[in-house]
């Protein structure tokens, strides 16, 4: 696990991307009861120097007699046992799944119990469940992977836009935002979405780019193209593309008086800042210019 978001959120460490992506877990609303609870907890008020009186006073007696608890020290064992309980509990809940972060300007591999392999591009984060996997495969997904699946049951991914189900195949997932893509290069994928289930043959896609659905789109290559040097895209939005740059390259990227609807196709180096941000700007008749880990793309035009 590259990065703790229970633990940072509890510290008050998230940023605004990352509270967003761990308010959308399934996880989050166990996480928050568990944290109002604890902090509600109080033990009363207790006087200490009146109970080291009531000490002395025992000793001095020797009465050998059985004193019962008084009402506060009671309270502040319950409260101490229930503290135990949550603790427990919340280390109990962590300890069940497992997460994998590719962070920006990175990739992560990752092989399941199972044996499938999963292949995270930058930006994206898998979650699944230890202790439960030899009953059900499934993993939860934000940002893209590829994915290498063992035969066996059903193995199913979990996106906020859509579910996709296989049995055994090799297929591409990507949900960012309003884009919804499966891409399947192997087998046969089952892609859930909006109460909506398509099958895809291998060779074919389903994407879904903000309101609008493309069914069964020819998939080329035999693998996604960003596992490779270069990232293909077609007719998607510039702000996405240019998204996607600032994501391999960790970059943060300003934009001048152009329109990010705007639709391209082609496709970016991987490996290569210069050329992505050429390959970028000269179509659309765009300019760039690089300061340090910053980047402008303005129209030409613009002053």
């Amino acid at each position: 696990m590259k990065e703790n978001y229970l633990a940072k959120w509890l510290n008050g460490e998230l940023t605004e991307a990352e509270m967003k992506v761990f308010r959308d877990s399934p996880e989050f609303e166990t996480y928050e009861r568990i944290a109002s609870v604890s902090s509600r907890l109080e033990g009363p008020a207790f006087d200490t120097e009146a109970a080291l009186d009531r000490v002395k006073q025992a000793r001095a007696g020797n009465t050998g007699k059985v004193r019962r608890l008084q009402p506060a020290v009671r309270w502040l064992s319950i409260a101490a046992a229930v503290i135990l309980m949550l603790t427990a509990g919340y280390f109990y809940i962590n300890s069940l799944e497992a997460t994998v972060e590719a962070k920006f300007a990175q990739r992560q591999e990752l092989r399941l119990p199972d044996a499938s392999e999963v292949l995270l591009n930058a930006g994206s984060e898998l979650t699944y469940s230890k202790t439960k996997w030899d009953e059900k495969r499934q993993v939860r997904l934000t940002g893209e992977a590829y994915f290498k699946v063992a035969k066996g049951e059903t193995f199913t991914v979990e996106t906020p836009a859509g579910t996709v189900a296989v049995l055994g195949t090799q297929f591409n997932v990507l949900q960012r935002g309003d884009v919804f893509i499966v891409s399947c290069y192997e087998g046969r994928v089952r892609v859930t979405h909006k109460s909506k289930t398509i099958e895809l043959p291998a060779g074919s896609a389903y994407r879904v780019v903000g309101s609008t659905a493309f069914k069964s789109e020819t998939v080329e290559g035999d693998r996604p193209s960003w596992t490779g040097e270069e990232t293909a895209f077609r007719s998607m939005p510039l702000s996405f593309v240019i998204d996607e740059f600032r994501r391999q390259y960790n970059m943060e990227v300003e934009t001048r008086g152009f329109d990010l609807s705007r639709r391209y196709t082609g496709t970016i180096s991987n490996t290569n800042m210069d050329l992505a941000l050429q390959s970028i700007s000269a179509p659309l008749q765009l300019t760039y210019e690089v300061a340090g880990n910053k980047v402008l793309i303005y129209a030409e035009e613009t002053p």
